[in-house]
């Protein structure tokens, strides 16, 4: 079983940064990606980005060169950074980690941006 605790979110005006944090916990050797996931009201799940077991980055084309995702194994926790934030950028930002037998899921964390 994996643990996932997101943070970070909150209330920012257009054109702030956020940090989020998404702390795993459990067995966490079983992880082999990780990843940041949004929903917007009223629209599906998208990938934010994602990092492979290899360390290799994977961001949503819209979101290249605002976010930056990373790990630090030592604090077990998976980051996200996020710059030049719009109002188009509200919603829930959910943490995920895949194993060989599934995906597990944090609890997400809402990011509201205002004009």
């Amino acid at each position: 079983q994996v643990q996932l605790v997101e943070s970070g979110g909150g209330l920012v005006q257009a054109g702030g940064s956020l940090r989020l944090s998404c702390v795993a916990s459990g067995y966490i050797l079983s992880i082999t990606g990780m990843g940041w996931y949004r929903q917007a009201p009223g629209k599906p799940r998208e990938l934010v980005a994602r990092l492979a077991d290899g360390g290799i980055a994977d961001y949503a084309d819209s979101l290249k060169g605002r976010v930056k995702i990373s790990k630090d194994w030592t604090k077990t926790t998976l980051s996200l950074q996020i710059d030049n934030l719009q109002p188009e950028d509200t919603g829930v930002y959910s943490c995920a980690a895949e194993t060989q037998d599934r995906e597990y899921w944090g609890r997400g964390t809402r990011v509201t941006v205002s004009f």
